[in-house]
């Protein structure tokens, strides 16, 4: 561990060898396609077929054609497989036509009429806040959460000072390479076998064996070669996995399913959009006293991931700062759009873009430097969350928080930024820093209530195996995953193989989300490759240092019989003490840090911004694979940099506009600027070497050094995201005038 071990699927996607979902052939295969709403909101009258066109050439399935359950098994089972009576959002699915050609399959959607009685519509968070259309019964309200430490009020009444702020981020879309696919088939036995593009094989398991009704044997499913995920491969799948294995099951063939761009945008799940307002009570000095703090996000129109969405951001919403009184409420509404999900970052860039920002108006206020102001109030060893809970260890804001102040000449830049803003040039310069943390793994009980498994096999052949659920999908996760199981063994990395993640074969590790891979899949396969060693050495008095030795290990432990299994199972640390009721206690076994410092110009005639140079600096405890974890900081901080200046989701009664990316603009390696990387290694006891996630942690800070970058380049506040030319020219004209600063 700590070595750059190569990317063992790098050659396969370097060469063009490497297997998606659409480059695999199944023998008599159909293509799917789904018939979706066109109104955000109505029930459904009539459905009819134009007699012209030759339907027995297709394979139709409806609601009706549901063995199990018509619902998508997640954290609520209200999300129907395919709209029975009503509709709730355009792009719902409504029913389902395979045929031999895609093509065709597509022309049987144009001859199919639908006939609805429209019902109004809810559009926005205040749309739904207001609304008398119940979408969700009692108050269209999905979830709330509410955090209290201290006593708000009187912190607020004793501050010297209470600054309030308001802040709005949009709807943000994964756009990952290859977009969303499925293939199904099934077997002689009734088994029922799904392949595809995923994150979460698990999930799609689950929700299958709902809608089928079938035992956990009869269903498999196979993760293949996945061309990104960044959350929206975590719940969407079960979707068009179902989907697919319906046709499959009516057609009695194999069916694949694979989205086009624009249904991929237009339909899948997207970031949650948020409105946040805080009220901030400090000291003269800057010592936080008060925080009071509400969320609002947009849940589209089914839960989803919403209520967990909504968890980590109201854990996150204070910042990575100490203060003794703190009021936290929130809430996800529903909205008759498409679902909002899982998306990295998980609620927190929404809630540390307004915490962070809200910093830099309070450091205004009080006429300090912003790094100042976090300087006195940062999260050390021994700070108290509002929550309750004592951070003990592995606490690296501070460290972060210097080094990138230090490494990105921020004292220095912010000097000679005013006197290039005085010098009347043609762009204004500013640089803005930001500090985050992000809690690594699932919140409170979410761990243990998951009951996480890994195993490392030893064959009677000498091969070492990695058996986790935990999927590739542009991380490294099987370098890395491979990487701990040989430091364990004490065996050349390329000793070890790491199997497909298959339902069939390999235990439920819990999904590949919440920077929880390395951390608790990396610390189970540690504990398990341990007792392979302890095993090999207790039967052969010392384990191998050859392939030959490990083949006589293998034979030892085997005889004539199957792989020999080790397999290790989580366990809640004694000292996590967490109470969901109160949401009181320890919310995360431990946070991950990080600081970013963002440098940029604005063109004074266009207002288009360039950024010249970011600083990234992340406390991740320890960096398994260096390399991929600088490059998942780099890829995290690029697209971070995109949510906060280009990315514009456009809705029009409920349906996305822009859904291709010749308009919804993401950045390319020419928009990304020079990226400064810097890795802090605050190591926790109960990760693997020390080792914390680092997955999500660079998505969550850039977008606010750059409205505070913006802040000191044009002397306006921006406080909704995405920041267009045109958002800082309507500021420009219509705001205050601007102060070089």
């Amino acid at each position: 561990m700590g070595v750059n071990a190569l990317r063992r699927e790098g050659p396969e996607k370097l060469c063009g060898r490497a297997r998606y979902i659409d480059d695999h052939n199944f023998p008599g295969c159909l293509h799917g396609v789904t018939l979706r709403s066109s109104i955000p909101h109505g029930r459904i009258q009539h459905i009819s077929f134009d007699p012209r066109f030759p339907w027995e050439e297709c394979v139709i399935a409806t609601a009706r054609d549901v063995p199990g359950g018509n619902h998508v098994a997640l954290i609520e089972e209200d999300q129907p497989l395919l709209a029975e009576g009503r509709v709730r959002h355009v792009m719902e699915p409504i029913l389902l036509v395979a045929h031999r050609f895609r093509p065709r399959a597509y022309e049987a959607l144009r001859h199919i009429h639908v006939e609805y009685e429209e019902l109004p519509p809810v559009l926005t968070v205040g749309d739904a806040l207001r609304a008398e259309t119940v979408l969700h019964p009692p108050d269209n309200v999905f979830k709330s959460f509410l955090i209290e430490k201290g006593d708000v009020t009187a912190g607020l009444a004793g501050a010297d000072l209470v600054v309030a702020g308001e802040y709005r981020v949009p709807h943000q879309e994964q756009a990952y390479i290859e977009n969303n696919g499925m293939a199904a088939y099934v077997e002689e036995d009734g088994t029922v076998v799904v392949l595809g593009s995923l994150q979460c094989p698990y999930y799609v398991h689950k929700a299958l064996k709902h809608i089928f009704d079938l035992p956990d044997d009869k269903v498999r499913v196979v993760q293949t070669t996945t061309g990104g995920g960044f959350g929206g491969k975590e719940e969407y799948p079960s979707m068009i996995a179902g989907h697919a294995a319906l046709l499959a099951l009516k057609a009695r063939r194999p069916v694949k399913m694979i989205y086009d761009r624009g249904e991929d945008m237009a339909a899948t799940t997207k970031r949650h959009p948020a409105w946040i307002k805080h009220r901030t009570g400090v000291m003269r000095d800057g010592t936080l006293v008060a925080q009071d703090i509400e969320v609002v996000m947009d849940g589209g129109a089914y839960v989803t991931l919403s209520p967990v969405v909504l968890s980590r951001g109201t854990l996150h919403a204070g910042g990575p700062y100490a203060c003794p009184n703190v009021r936290i409420r929130s809430r996800v509404v529903a909205t008759t759009t498409p679902p909002n999900g899982a998306f990295r970052g998980f609620g927190a860039p929404q809630v540390l873009f307004a915490a962070e920002l809200q910093m830099e108006k309070v450091a205004e206020k009080l006429g300090l430097d912003p790094v100042v102001l976090r300087r006195r109030n940062v999260f050390r060893e021994g700070s108290v969350t509002a929550t309750g809970q004592v951070l003990e260890e592995s606490v690296g804001a501070s460290t972060a928080l210097e080094r990138c102040a230090r490494k990105s000449g921020y004292v220095r830049r912010r000097a000679a930024h005013v006197r290039w803003n005085r010098a009347r040039r043609p762009t204004w310069r500013g640089i803005g820093l930001a500090l985050c943390h992000h809690g690594a793994g699932f919140t409170g009980s979410g761990e243990a209530y998951l009951n996480s498994k890994a195993a490392v096999s030893l064959s009677r052949g000498g091969e070492v195996w990695v058996l986790a659920a935990s999927t590739e999908i542009g991380q490294g996760t099987g370098t890395m995953l491979a990487q701990i199981v040989a430091d364990t063994l004490r065996i050349p990395c390329e000793w070890v193989e790491v199997e497909t993640p298959d339902t069939g074969k390999v235990p439920n590790s819990g999904p590949t989300v919440a920077s929880r891979t390395c951390m608790i899949v990396g610390g189970l396969l540690e504990r398990a490759a341990r007792q392979l060693r302890e095993e090999v050495i207790k039967r052969c008095g010392s384990f191998p240092r050859t392939r030959a030795g490990l083949r006589r290990a293998g034979r030892l432990l085997c005889g004539k019989g199957p792989p020999r299994r080790f397999e290790a199972e989580y366990q809640n640390p004694p000292e996590i003490r967490w109470d969901e009721a109160a949401y009181r206690g320890d919310a995360y076994g431990v946070y991950s840090y990080g600081a970013v410092a963002v440098d940029l110009e604005v063109d004074r005639l266009t207002f288009e911004v360039r950024v010249r140079e970011v600083t990234a600096v992340s406390d991740i405890g320890k960096a398994i694979n260096p390399r991929l974890a600088e490059g998942q900081i780099m890829g995290g901080t690029a697209q971070a940099l995109g949510y906060a200046l280009l990315e514009n989701v456009v809705y029009e009664n409920g349906f996305m506009t822009n859904s291709q990316l010749t308009n919804y603009i993401i950045p390319t390696a020419l928009d990304t600027p020079p990226l400064k990387v810097e890795i802090v290694e605050k190591p926790y006891s109960r990760g693997p070497s020390g080792a914390k996630g680092v997955g999500e942690l660079p998505m969550d800070v850039p977008a606010p050094a750059v409205a505070a970058a913006i802040r000191q380049a044009t002397g306006h506040w921006i406080d909704v995201l995405p920041i267009l030319p045109e958002r800082i020219l309507e500021a420009h004209l219509h705001g205050p005038v601007p102060r070089q600063r």
